[in-house]
């Protein structure tokens, strides 16, 4: 069985940043520390970007901001589904 992880208030969090937040144990503890609203952001982030390269790309940096404690994406105008 998949082990559980926290969601965002709309968004389910998407297979490709799941596989990285249950790989990194520090980015998966801060992930489950955040508001539902916050990984509601950092879904919507990553899952509105148009190239698969683009959003590997916001996938590292979710991990990475999230282990340096960021809460939300930076500079962005954030979830226009909530």
């Amino acid at each position: 069985m998949a082990k559980k992880i926290a969601t965002g208030v709309v968004h389910e969090v998407p297979a490709d940043l799941r596989k990285v937040l249950i790989s990194d144990p520090k980015a998966l503890t801060a992930w489950e520390d955040i508001t539902p609203l916050a990984r509601n952001e950092w879904i919507c982030w990553i899952i509105s970007t148009k190239k698969p390269e683009t959003r590997k790309n916001h996938i590292d940096r979710t991990r990475n901001e999230l282990k340096e404690g960021k809460r939300r994406p930076c500079c962005w105008a954030g979830c226009s589904h909530r």
